[in-house]
């Protein structure tokens, strides 16, 4: 600790902390009759004994590991004390410790903590975005269960490495494959890095060409309807979005661009284009984007409420007898949500348009041709593409 840091310590009436932390501050470094509270469960007594101990013009000092405002209790005192009540004493963080430990400089990196989540989305949008990533684990979100995440996605690009019991006696640091973390187990204390070793054959951007996706012949929705459908989607950087009938999940990958901090989840029946929505995530790096395997609208019961719905496929036929598919879409959504269908065939745009009508949603309706050139007798000609009709809707 740093002098000013011991001086505070020395003069507190009152210090909380975790029991470790506890345990590991000598009782020479505070007043003989100073009261220690340990933080063991929920942490409103803890404020409550911060707040009636500061009302009596007593000190008050907290423990808190390396730098307390990186993923520390800093930010939550300060929010329920006040900023201006409060005296931060930063030392080592455990993400500067690690760098130096492996000689990596962080300024690019991007940080997750999966402390008491239960998804991985965070993660996997680092996946996306960074090369260098720092994973905060906790005790069910493992570096093997990191590790599991990653392989399940067909994320192999990346290194791992476990760091545990940083700047402690027992201090251990493993470069692991991730197949190798399989049953293994780790210290509580633990940081994993993870490193990027090479990039994903296509550049996830918007407007990938048709033919950089595997798609069975003409089940793909082309870059022209592709770009006008995801306009009319607005996306938002938060977005959590259903990709219904995703065929070979070029709307969901493309999405996910767009939904940087959301979810997105590709529902598709056939098993076939379902391994093809994956290989195509393995390929751009998509990782972001959940792809679930069945029946419509049964498969949708698990999924969080969307913001947003695309609805490229599954309208028409026996699949949606009674509009079943489009009456869980427009229960599910979100409150000013928004939903885009393309439509086809006439029969499936007037019972889609009807339906929303009946419910008073705000709705429009693009119709779209696009012509792309194509080779004729050493020349040029326009090839048209069947027309597609976006409707889109929202929920008030």
């Amino acid at each position: 600790m740093t002098a000013s840091a011991r001086e505070l310590l020395a003069s507190a009436d009152l210090v909380v902390g975790g029991k470790r932390l506890l345990a590991a501050c000598p009782e020479g470094a505070t007043a003989r009759d100073a009261r220690r509270l340990a933080i063991t469960g929920p942490l409103e007594p803890v404020f409550k004994a911060i707040r009636e101990t500061s009302a009596k013009g007593r000190t008050v000092v907290v423990l808190a590991d390396g730098d307390p405002l990186f993923y520390g209790i800093g930010k939550r005192l300060g929010e329920e004390l006040g900023r201006e009540n409060m005296v931060v004493e930063p030392n080592l963080s455990t993400m500067q410790v690690a760098a130096a430990r492996l000689g990596l400089p962080w300024q690019e990196m991007d940080f997750v903590s999966l402390h008491g989540r239960d998804d991985f989305s965070p993660l996997y949008a680092a996946l996306v975005r960074a090369d260098l990533i720092a994973v905060f684990t906790d005790a069910e979100n493992t570096p093997a269960e990191v590790a599991r995440a990653l392989l399940e996605r067909g994320a192999e690009c990346f290194a791992m490495t476990v760091l545990e019991d940083l700047g402690m006696p027992d201090e251990r640091i493993r470069s692991l494959a991730l197949p190798e973390t399989w049953g293994m187990e780790f210290s509580p204390l633990n940081l994993v890095i993870l490193e990027r070793l090479y990039p994903p054959e296509i550049e996830l951007t918007l407007g990938i060409p048709d033919h950089f996706y595997l798609h069975q012949k003409n089940l793909i929705t082309k870059l022209p309807v592709r770009a006008t459908g995801l306009a009319h989607l607005n996306v938002e950087p938060s977005s959590t979005i259903w990709d219904l009938g995703a065929g070979c999940g070029s709307v969901s990958i493309e999405a996910s661009h767009l939904a940087r901090r959301g979810r997105v989840f590709a529902v598709e029946r056939h098993k076939t284009r379902a391994a093809m929505i994956r290989e195509n995530i393995r390929r751009t790096g998509a990782w972001l984007v959940d792809t679930v395997l069945g029946s419509m609208p049964d498969c949708l019961e698990g999924l969080p409420r969307p913001d947003r719905i695309f609805i490229g496929g599954g309208l028409g036929g026996p699949s949606n007898e009674d509009t079943s598919l489009l009456e869980v879409a427009c229960e599910r959504l979100k409150d000013r949500g928004r939903m885009v269908v393309h439509c086809i065939l006439l029969d499936t745009l007037h019972t889609a348009k009807d339906y929303f009508q009946s419910l008073g949603w705000h709705f429009g309706v693009t119709q779209l041709q696009a012509s792309a050139t194509d080779s004729l007798a050493g020349d040029l000609r326009f090839k048209a593409q069947n027309p597609v009709f976006i409707l889109w809707a929202e929920k008030p």
